[in-house]
C-alpha cells in the first residue's frame, strides 16, 4: 500500500506537466530513451520502457501524429522498425525537461540524502531480485 499511496503522490505532479504538452506517459518513456540514444528499434524501445510491444505500435503512431518521432523499417530485415526523434521531438526536452527536473528537485529534497539513496538502492534491490530469468 506504501508503494501506491507513494505513487498516488508523486504520479500526479508528473501526469500535469505531461497534460500542459501534450504527451501520455506511454510517451514520455518513449521521448526518454530517445532523447539518449537517438534512435532505437521499436522492440528496443519495448523493452526499455516495459510498454509490451502491440501497444508500442499504437503510441508510436499517435507520437509521429504529433510530429514528435519517425519511424523507418530495416532495409536489411523488414521486421526490423526504427524510431527516431524529429527536430519537434528533440526541443521538447528543452521544454520539458526544467519542469521534470524541478519536480525531481523537490522530491529528492523532502528527505536527506542517506535516506533518498537507501529508498534507491532499496528499490534497486527489489528490481533485481525480481527480473524474470
Amino acid at each position: 500500500m506504501m508503494l501506491h499511496r507513494t505513487l498516488d503522490v508523486v504520479i500526479p505532479k508528473y501526469r500535469a506537466v505531461f497534460k500542459e504538452h501534450g504527451i501520455s506517459e506511454q510517451q514520455w518513456r518513449i521521448l526518454r530513451v530517445l532523447w539518449e540514444r537517438q534512435r532505437c528499434t521499436s522492440a528496443e524501445l519495448a523493452k526499455i520502457t516495459l510498454i509490451p510491444s502491440p501497444s508500442m505500435v499504437g503510441v508510436i503512431d499517435r507520437m509521429m501524429k504529433k510530429s514528435l518521432v519517425l519511424r523507418d523499417r530495416s532495409k536489411d530485415d523488414r521486421r526490423v522498425v526504427h524510431v527516431s526523434l524529429t527536430d519537434k521531438g528533440r526541443d521538447l526536452q528543452n521544454e520539458l525537461m526544467p519542469q521534470i527536473d524541478a519536480i525531481y528537485e523537490t522530491l529528492i529534497n523532502q528527505c536527506d540524502a542517506d535516506a533518498w539513496q537507501t529508498m534507491i538502492n532499496t528499490m534497486q534491490i527489489i528490481i533485481d531480485t525480481n527480473q524474470p530469468n
